[in-house]
């Protein structure tokens, strides 16, 4: 009898240790062999290759930093796990530093970034003792706008500011009219100290507003912008009365004017969100001079801003 019930011990043993042997080697597979992304419960379709956007190989180390230049401001930063650390860089809307925050990582990480344009960009990311690659100019990957081979999945991401409007349409339609540079308005403009400054044109789609201005300096001592202010005034102030001022921010710019050298002349393109001016009011466009005195400003009126020009005329590419 008591070796029956050794014998019957000993099966038991067995099994157990074949069970847990079992258990760890398919923990162990879980562990060391990737999700395919194809098996879910219930009614579920596969993501298919042709809808993924393809991720950028980026190496990161502990005592180095990596920066990462991109051709529109950053949005939106997010890191896959603890093990980065990233930050725009101080005085820079385009360019972000990434680095390891912990020696030798052996988890692999990713990283996606936003622009202003509304471009998206993914990264899978590795540890590196010495990465080959410590400074990245990106461009949009997914495409440019310009390309006529624009692969399936080349979707744009919506600001809430631009409403409705792609950004990317945003910033064709700016790079249109600075291209064409068509005077539609002969009347708006102001020039002192030969200095010239006048509103060539304004523009609208899709409840935004496109301005297209030109400062031409004649003489031979460089102009530095400070800023360029657009904001709706009172027409009639009475006096000891407190001035009412609404100022517009623009949206968008296209080559946004910061010098302008002896004898140049240079154009910009702002994109503002629609507004109308009241009867009482006036929208006065100045434009500052940094550490200087030749200050420049006009009046638009209600009746110039309702003659906008529609851009479904104008040619976007």
């Amino acid at each position: 009898m008591k070796r029956f019930i050794f014998a019957l011990a000993m099966i038991g043993c067995i099994f157990t240790a074949n069970a847990q042997e079992v258990e760890t080697t398919q923990e162990t597979k879980n562990v060391s062999s990737p999700s395919k992304g194809d098996y879910f419960d219930g009614l579920t379709r596969p993501v298919t290759f042709n809808r993924m956007i393809p991720p950028y190989a980026l190496e990161v180390t502990f005592s180095k930093t990596v920066h990462i230049i991109f051709p529109a401001a950053i949005r939106y930063v997010d890191l896959g796990s603890a093990d980065l650390l990233a930050a725009k860089a101080d005085g820079a809307e385009n360019v972000l530093r990434v680095k390891a925050a912990l020696r030798d990582f052996s988890t692999e990480s990713n990283l996606a970034v936003i622009t202003e344009d509304g471009a998206y960009y993914t990264f899978n990311v590795k540890y590196a003792d010495e990465p080959m690659k410590l400074s990245i100019e990106m461009t949009d990957f997914i495409h440019d706008g310009e390309a006529v081979n624009r692969p399936n999945n080349a979707m744009e991401i919506y600001m809430r500011e631009l409403g409705s409007e792609s950004p990317l349409l945003v910033k064709l339609i700016m790079k249109s009219i600075y291209k064409n540079n068509d005077r539609e308005i002969k009347h708006i403009g102001s020039k002192r100290f030969s200095i010239q400054y006048t509103l060539k044109g304004i523009y609208t789609h899709n409840g935004l507003l496109y301005f297209h201005m030109q400062l031409k300096n004649s003489s031979n001592v460089p102009f530095d912008v400070d800023y360029i202010t657009f904001k709706i005034v009172d027409k009639k102030v009475a006096k000891r009365t407190a001035i009412q001022e609404q100022v517009i921010m623009p949206l968008r710019a296209h080559n946004n004017l910061t010098y302008i050298g002896g004898k140049k002349t240079e154009r910009c393109v702002f994109t503002l969100q629609k507004f109308t001016i009241p009867d009482d009011k006036q929208l006065i466009i100045e434009l500052n001079e940094k550490e200087g005195g030749r200050h420049q400003s006009f009046i638009v009126e209600n009746a110039d801003l309702v003659r906008a020009k529609v851009i479904n005329e104008l040619k976007t590419k």
